[in-house]
């Protein structure tokens, strides 16, 4: 009795083993992920002074650097927080050396009430 209870046990967590990747193979996990050009901004000066644009650009670049937030202003006036993805945060760290320019942005763009952020996955000058 106990060989068939612990052969039918052992089928069982062989069949869920074998059945995981077979699950996993099938979900296709399809990108969030979406292209956004602007100025990258360094928020307080942006926020606090109105300072944007290629004559603040180096301020922007120190500020980002030095771990202000930063945001993204698309061409309709919507400004994004920029947000390091937890995984791979290299695409916000070279988002640093880019503020004050012309940027694409790509990346997952979320909301929380008024408040629009996009995760940063990919970034490029104009």
């Amino acid at each position: 009795m106990k060989r068939l209870v612990l052969a039918t046990i052992g089928g069982f967590a062989a069949a869920a083993f074998l059945a995981v990747p077979a699950v996993a193979a099938d979900k296709k996990v399809e990108s969030k992920d979406k292209a956004v050009q602007g100025e990258i901004l360094d928020l307080a000066c942006y926020i606090g002074h109105g300072d944007s644009g290629p004559g603040h650009a180096d301020c922007a670049k120190e500020c980002a650097k030095g771990g202000q937030p930063m945001g993204l202003l698309s061409a309709d006036g919507t400004v994004y927080v920029l947000l390091a993805d937890h995984e791979d945060a290299a695409a916000f760290d070279k988002a640093k050396d880019l503020a004050g320019k012309k940027v694409e942005v790509t990346g997952e763009v979320s909301a929380k009430g008024s408040l629009k952020g996009i995760t940063v996955h990919g970034v490029k000058a104009l």
